[in-house]
């Protein structure tokens, strides 16, 4: 059976995605292309951040501290995170955004799949949820990978650059450790480490219709989420944050 110091770690590692991420897309807001994917793109940061506050709420519980959800995210420093890289990368253009959320929407999509089915109930509803809003995110990013992909010569020679920068994120999505080992044997979530087949074939089949080729490279070690990388990229991201709490500690309105 997991311990309660594994499972609020496991919680943070879930919630700390959908966080990060849903700020880094939340940073187009005025700024997309066209009206249509500002509003799409607003929403899908909005979807994340909900689904953040529900697993870190229930984070603060199972820590029992008496932290709240926006203890978690705003009083965290960058070490304490555990968001897997792909999610704090900078935006980039258009195209390496849409295909970072896709490369996410992909294994967020099978992992919820799985977590339905968990011991724990409260996570197996969390699951419930987020996964009818996390279907429509992979249909709608996969779509425009797909539309790019096999777009002009231009779409697609961005699209495949954005894929060649941000493969080598994939694999750290599927590294399994001592926490997942506990997870895995208390019922709770799957082995990370065992979505990698059925990640790679759905992946795949959007990618072989976007005219996209996978680069032939595994995971190359950018730091951990505890090493440079992850220290400058979050280090910049929790500034804007962040911000409100640090100029001003306990602010309530």
């Amino acid at each position: 059976m997991a311990d309660n110091q594994q499972l609020f770690q496991f919680l943070l590692r879930m919630g700390d995605n959908t966080l990060i991420l849903g700020h880094r897309v939340s940073e187009w807001c005025g700024h997309s292309p066209i009206l249509e994917e500002d509003i799409a793109l607003a929403n899908t940061a909005l979807d994340l951040i909900g689904q953040t506050q529900m697993w870190l709420e229930l984070a603060g519980e199972v820590q029992g501290e008496g932290k709240s959800a926006d203890d978690l995210a705003f009083l965290r420093d960058v070490w304490d995170f555990r968001n897997v890289l792909l999610t704090e990368v900078p935006n980039g253009d258009f195209g390496r955004t849409m295909m970072r959320q896709f490369l996410f929407d992909a294994w967020h999509s099978i992992m919820l799949g799985r977590l339905l089915k968990s011991s724990d109930s409260r996570i197996a509803e969390i699951a419930a949820k987020a996964s009818k809003e996390v279907a429509y995110h992979l249909e709608r990013s996969g779509d425009t990978v797909v539309g790019l992909g096999d777009g002009t010569e231009e779409s697609h020679a961005r699209m495949q650059e954005a894929l060649d920068y941000l493969w080598p994120y994939v694999g750290e999505m599927f590294a399994s450790d001592d926490i997942d080992a506990a997870m895995v044997q208390a019922g709770i979530a799957p082995d990370p480490a065992g979505l990698r087949d059925e990640y790679d074939a759905l992946v795949g089949r959007f990618l072989t219709e976007a005219t996209l080729t996978i680069p032939d490279n595994n995971w190359a070690h950018k730091g951990g989420r505890t090493g440079a990388m992850h220290t400058e990229h979050l280090g910049h991201l929790l500034t804007q944050m962040q911000w409100l709490q640090r100029a001003y500690p306990g602010a309530s309105w």
